[in-house]
C-alpha cells in the first residue's frame, strides 16, 4: 500500500537526499532486526493474578479501584 507512494516520493528527491533514505531505512532494519512490526500478541501470563481477592471484589469495584490509583 504504501510501497508505491515511498517510491513516488524518492524518486523526486535528489541523489544525496536519497542515500539518506536508504541509510534510515537500514537503520530502521536494523533497529528492529528480530522483531516482527505489528505481529506481537497480546500475552495473558497476569491472568489469574488477582484470583486471591475473587470473593472480596466484583470486577466492577475493581475497575473502580483501578481509577482510583491511576
Amino acid at each position: 500500500m504504501y510501497e508505491k507512494k515511498i517510491r513516488l516520493k524518492i524518486r523526486r528527491l535528489p541523489e544525496d537526499l536519497r542515500r539518506e533514505v536508504l541509510d534510515y531505512i537500514e537503520s530502521l532494519l536494523k533497529k528492529y532486526k528480530g522483531k516482527e512490526i505489528g505481529t506481537r500478541k497480546f500475552k495473558f501470563d497476569w491472568e489469574g493474578g488477582l484470583s486471591e481477592i475473587r470473593e472480596k471484589f466484583t470486577s466492577v469495584e475493581l475497575q473502580h479501584k483501578s481509577l482510583e490509583w491511576r
